[in-house]
């Protein structure tokens, strides 16, 4: 549905699985169409862009045996999106599918096989959300640059941790490595290295590498629990 919203004015894509501490003015100043990339040491599980003298010349997705350890992050600054819609409605007519789905970086690759030029834009600042592990890794980043400064009576907490304003957190031991979002409530619990979501309800649990969807309720247990939005779990 979004091809409707894009012209031929230079876009940016940003994927909403990944946080980025990166200048985009400088990646926007680009002469030709860039793409995010990092080094990383397992690549297999992102695509990864292949380069000689500056440019792209192969982009793989999720590739077996990688050549490259470039993996594209998931930010794309396009110069001539019109160009991408076609070559991403010619993949969808001649059927072309990567573990069988239709994949932006297939379009990309046609892009370049019709000539168009590609670079890498080096991306130090990424922080992948794709995982649960990596979820929480990242929230262990963020928290040492964003902690709470609001302590609830009667709350023990270890830092770094990150309670709202909006929570209600009572008769509990929070962190270290905690993040409890706005309208989330926790009671009688201990919760480290985790995220409890908006709205979501923790009682009288210990809970540890978990993550909690928003609007899910926990009751009971010692669990580590990844679960999503509007779920309930109880244990008696």
């Amino acid at each position: 549905m979004s091809r409707h919203t894009i012209s031929k004015d230079p876009i940016l894509i940003i994927l909403g699985d990944t946080i980025f501490d990166v200048d985009l003015g400088n990646m926007v100043k680009s002469e030709y169409s860039t793409i995010g990339v990092k080094e990383v040491k397992d690549p297999r599980r992102f695509g990864v862009a292949e380069t000689e003298n500056g440019f792209i010349t192969k982009l793989i997705e999720k590739p077996e045996h990688p050549t490259s350890n470039l993996a594209i992050v998931g930010l794309y600054f396009i110069k001539h999106p019109d160009v991408l819609i076609d070559c991403l409605k010619e993949n969808i007519k001649r059927d072309v599918r990567t573990k069988n789905e239709y994949q932006l970086t297939d379009g990309l690759q046609a892009m370049i096989e019709r000539g168009e030029k590609l670079t890498t834009f080096p991306i130090e600042g990424w922080f992948d959300c794709g995982k649960p592990e990596t979820l929480l890794e990242t929230n262990r980043h963020l928290l040492h640059e964003t902690q709470t400064s609001i302590i609830p009576e009667g709350v023990v907490v270890r830092p770094p941790v990150f309670i709202s304003p909006k929570a209600i957190v009572k008769n509990s031991v929070v962190g270290p490595f905690a993040t409890i979002a706005d309208g989330a409530r926790v009671e009688e619990s201990i919760v480290r290295n985790s995220i409890i979501s908006e709205n979501a309800t923790v009682e009288n649990a210990l809970l540890e590498d978990s993550i909690i969807g928003s609007n899910a309720l926990i009751k009971g247990g010692f669990k580590r629990i990844n679960i999503g939005d509007s779920s309930e779990l109880e244990y008696y």
